[in-house]
């Protein structure tokens, strides 16, 4: 198999279709158009270890958008670390009007995001070389995102303190895992309900399969308790 092959795009598709989203072909080429992108990239700057062209679609693409049927239409969505792009680019690619922004620390992932949008002309999508904790500490000129997602930090607690400062009234924060068991769900749930966190917050967990891998995995959902 490889990326951009009938075979290929067809995997893709059909992951899709489990998470509900019909998928163009169009969409479903501009995927591999930035898998191509990463394997290029990847020979002198370290964007992933999946490389091989199935794996690449199930634990990249199709995982990315496990997050989209959380995601309200033309959202306003923060990726923290988002790396080679994930879950952004193919969230961006599938999800209507979203105002997307890719945040990460390092220089070179941020260099080949910034050429990964435009080789792929997207638009109302931008990447930027900053901590999500320097964006938050803009005070009242910080922008406020309606969803904050990430699928590379491993720290839930830290991420949701990353994340807090930049949501807007009324968003979520999607934290991407792996497998979780019940007494670390409920260990998290505890502590954002008891404002641990820097704010009292629901949590749920969501467990979903991608096609193509055996494990489980894991979305948990974050939202300001009102009042």
């Amino acid at each position: 198999m490889e990326i951009g092959s009938p075979e290929w795009s067809a995997l893709i598709a059909a992951g899709a279709r489990a998470f509900g989203l019909a998928l163009q072909p169009a969409q479903a080429a501009q995927m591999a158009r930035h898998a191509l992108q990463v394997l290029a990239w990847n020979r002198v700057t370290n964007l992933t270890s999946v490389t091989e062209p199935a794996a690449m679609a199930c634990n990249h693409y199709l995982d990315s958008l496990a997050a989209a049927a959380f995601i309200p239409p033309a959202a306003a969505l923060l990726d923290i670390g988002s790396g080679a792009g994930f879950p952004g680019i193919p969230l961006h690619l599938v999800c209507p009007g979203l105002e997307t922004t890719l945040i990460d620390a390092s220089r070179k992932k941020v260099s080949f995001l910034k050429q990964a949008i435009r080789e792929l002309k997207l638009t109302r999508i931008s990447a930027l070389h900053v901590r999500a904790e320097e964006l938050a500490g803009r005070g009242a000129e910080a922008p406020r995102y309606t969803v904050v997602v990430s699928r590379a930090l491993s720290g839930t607690e830290s991420f949701v303190r990353m994340a807090l400062p930049l949501l807007a009234d009324g968003g979520r924060i999607l934290a991407m895992k792996g497998r979780m068991g019940v007494e670390e769900v409920s260990a998290l749930e505890r502590s954002a309900r008891s404002g641990e966190f820097g704010a009292a917050l629901s949590v749920r967990r969501c467990g979903y399969r991608v096609t193509g891998l055996a494990c489980e995995r894991s979305l948990l959902i974050f939202e300001r308790i009102d009042g």
